[in-house]
């Protein structure tokens, strides 16, 4: 069979997805069941894949999905015993006292703490604490989860302590002599080559990153404000990018000083120790402050089953408390990812390993204490004695989270075992490459010389289909390499631009958007929400292929020019539109 015939057949389990999850809009847990079962036949038919290979990915894919959804119990679980014990309301008066701004709120809860949670533990847990925790002060569960995921992508690739370049990119390239030859020539041992590509993949982001804060409160304005606009997130573009730049400056240099490691933990705790200090002294902040309407002009889709009651509850919990479970469960997730510390060995001592399931190659090991739902679920017990909670207020939090995860499991349940049906399709009867190795194969032959801007792109299929950047990078960086040779360019950048592009599709990857809504208790509204975050993927992977081609081949009469001046252009003319809405803010409230 022809190669692009093969590519539509391995295109179609992804048009499945996006047909009747985002443009059909059904529920995840009615499209994902449908995208598995296609995705087995087509594995089963047209590749040859033997029936025991199918039965394992599934099985590995089963395992993966349960410990997504002890993450998701584990979020919920602290976010209702903080409400119960009435830290919200606390905490909901912390974030007023710091700025009564939702923009402000957003990119202090997502862009910075989300980003140190992300450094930390990985997995989608910051979407899954964050967009909980922005629905408890008073966010649209849609608004909070679309925001929550545009933040699953700038510090992705230096999530869970570095684990999508340390081990996602090493694992891709680490079998191949060329690339050690590579390194070789270059003068570096292989880990420093790697660690190399790290600070390369670290600028990249950082160029495309610094925009993101602001992206981020432009669609919360345009698709949740009363007045549907762009402008009025526009406004605070000051603040945004000051806010980028706290957390992408340090960023970048840890990453190209210490190591592919601590980058987004160290960027997001430096940018909260500028960044809050500002906002508390208006630094930046346009003076008309931005809140949603009163709820009861919501449209209904935008709110979910989660509800947080600004109700007493007897007694007073002081700021510092109310906090200290989230402090704790930073402390936690960063003690036991680092590998020179004990602790993580500790809690991966507890695990149930399966080798040659089914008398295949496929192997997986699950660590459920290093889990960090297992760590989120354990702060939560912590808090019923921190908050002295009684049982009753407790099991009600218990009760509660049970019901919201119930509800997301059977699309994860199937959404997990789709993906690894389809990366694991390589073994078959038929001599065919992997589903997403053809499909990557066949737009690098359409593409040539070009190959640069569309590099971070199959970055983000990878994401999209996998759910990880670490997957993503695991089956492409070796693919990229050998494009980058064919054509001539710097294999790094192109590796590099891969990492860039899989960090970015996590803000759309299934798994991710269930996990997320189902946190915020929103059902049913995956592909509204997949629909939204396209959005900013699209001008994530655009940019960085402009950055990266012009990185390859310079400025000049290129296409890579264009799109960065593209870019930059849009980028400015925002600027002037969000100046403009604050001299307008400014007479407005002169006026009154």
């Amino acid at each position: 069979m022809s190669l692009g015939a093969l590519s539509v057949l391995a295109l179609i389990p992804i048009l499945t997805v996006l047909l009747f999850l985002v443009i059909l809009r059904w529920p995840a847990k009615r499209a994902m069941p449908l995208a598995f079962f296609v995705t087995v036949l087509i594995a089963w038919f047209v590749w040859d894949v033997p029936t025991n290979q199918i039965a394992a990915a599934s099985t590995r894919g089963l395992v993966s999905a349960i410990e997504v959804l002890i993450i998701v119990f584990g979020a919920i679980l602290l976010l209702n015993a903080l409400k119960e014990s009435g830290a919200i309301q606390t905490i909901r008066q912390t974030f007023t006292d710091v700025s009564p701004d939702r923009r402000v709120q957003a990119i202090i809860i997502c862009w910075l703490f989300g980003s140190f949670i992300e450094g930390a533990s990985g997995w989608g847990t910051p979407a899954a604490i964050a967009a909980p925790l922005l629905v408890a002060i008073g966010f649209p569960a849609m608004g909070a989860v679309i925001v929550a995921l545009i933040i699953q992508s700038t510090p992705v690739s230096f999530g869970a302590v570095g684990t999508p370049i340390l081990i996602g990119v090493n694992s891709g390239l680490s079998e191949s002599t060329i690339v050690h030859e590579t390194a070789s020539s270059l003068g570096m041992t292989f880990d420093a080559y790697i660690r190399a590509i790290g600070g390369e993949v670290a600028i990249i982001h950082a160029m495309v990153g610094l925009f993101i804060p602001l992206f981020m409160v432009t669609m919360l304005t345009r698709f949740f404000g009363k007045n549907r606009s762009i402008v009025e997130g526009l406004a605070i573009w000051k603040f945004a990018i000051f806010a980028g730049l706290a957390f992408t400056i340090p960023y970048a240099i840890v990453a190209n000083l210490l190591g592919p490691e601590f980058p987004s933990m160290f960027g997001g705790l430096i940018g909260l120790a500028i960044v809050i200090p500002a906002a508390k002294r208006g630094f930046l902040i346009p003076k008309k402050t931005w809140d949603f309407e009163d709820k009861a002009s919501w449209d209904p889709d935008w709110t979910g089953q989660l509800k947080v009651y600004n109700q007493p509850t007897g007694k007073k919990i002081t700021p510092f408390m109310s906090w200290l479970p989230y402090v704790i469960v930073g402390v936690i997730l960063v003690f036991t990812r680092i590998n020179s510390l004990p602790f993580g060995d500790w809690l991966k001592s507890v695990k149930f390993t399966a080798t040659d399931v089914f008398g295949t190659t496929i192997t997986f090991t699950s660590t459920p204490l290093h889990l960090p739902g297992t760590i989120l679920i354990l702060v939560s017990f912590i808090v019923f004695f921190m908050h002295q909670m009684d049982t009753k207020a407790y099991g009600r939090a218990v009760k509660e989270s049970f019901g919201t995860v119930a509800s997301a499991a059977p699309a994860l349940l199937f959404a997990v075992p789709m993906v690894q049906v389809f990366i694991n399709s390589g073994v078959n009867a038929s001599g065919y490459s992997s589903m997403p190795l053809v499909l990557a194969e066949t737009v690098s032959v359409a593409i040539g010389e070009n190959w640069p801007v569309v590099a971070p792109a199959i970055g983000a299929l990878g994401a999209f289909v996998a759910g990880s950047n670490t997957i993503s990078n695991m089956m492409f960086s070796l693919f990229q390499f050998g494009v980058a040779e064919n054509i001539g360019v710097t294999a790094s950048t192109i590796i590099a631009l891969q990492a860039v592009g899989g960090a970015a599709g996590n803000m759309i990857c299934v798994h991710n958007v269930v996990a997320a809504s189902a946190a915020a208790g929103l059902i049913g509204k995956e592909g509204n929400i997949i629909r939204k975050t396209l959005i900013p993927t699209a001008f994530y992977v655009f940019f960085a292929g402009g950055i990266g081609f012009v990185l390859i081949n310079g400025f000049g009469l290129n296409i890579g020019t264009l799109m960065v001046l593209t870019v930059v252009a849009t980028v400015l003319f925002a600027f002037y539109k969000g100046s403009k809405e604050n001299r307008r803010g400014k007479k407005e409230n002169k006026a009154a």
